[in-house]
């Protein structure tokens, strides 16, 4: 989430059209398209931040700038040229790093957060053997995950989070 994704679509010698069309997950369909034969392009449904990187007719590679949860989904070129019609297919996947914050509970139990990742984080203590963990789902497809950690050193405890995009780690003494 909030970098830019390139998705490669192969040019061929006299393509006569090209054409992405984009099913996302969140949202409608959208696509963008070239015809050669009047150096044309056309966009349906496709916000800003989806455009062709270069001139279709040279390079029909597409952009999304400030890649969001939204922009999940499917993603098909197809070029057409005089041999037949060639496609590639992607699925885009949106990571997004959780926010970890770690902080003592009412009874002085270590408790850490790794609040609104995608996919789920995983945590897990240093040195700490027994905790309880809970996730709790978004509507925008994120996830909270809280560890509490029951059973402790009093001269501090680490608790790590493993992610796709990520691993970070923070300690704490209660």
């Amino acid at each position: 989430a909030g970098d830019s994704s390139v998705l490669n679509c192969s040019p061929k010698p006299n393509m006569t059209m090209v054409t992405w069309k984009i099913n996302h997950k969140l949202g409608g369909p959208c696509s963008l398209g070239y015809r050669a034969d009047q150096n044309k392009t056309d966009r349906t449904n496709c916000s800003d931040s989806i455009h062709w990187k270069f001139r279709p007719d040279q390079d029909p590679t597409l952009e999304i700038r400030q890649v969001g949860i939204a922009h999940e989904g499917n993603y098909t070129c197809e070029v057409v040229v005089p041999e037949g019609n060639f496609h590639t297919s992607y699925y885009l996947t949106v990571l997004v790093p959780p926010k970890l914050t770690l902080h003592c509970d009412d009874q002085g139990n270590p408790v850490c957060e790794a609040a609104s990742g995608k996919p789920a984080a995983q945590i897990s203590w240093v040195l700490g053997s027994n905790s309880t963990s809970k996730e709790e789902g978004h509507d925008d497809g994120t996830v909270t995950v809280l560890s509490k950690l029951t059973a402790h050193s009093t001269n501090g405890t680490t608790c790590t989070v493993s992610h796709p995009a990520g691993n970070w780690s923070k300690s704490i003494a209660c």
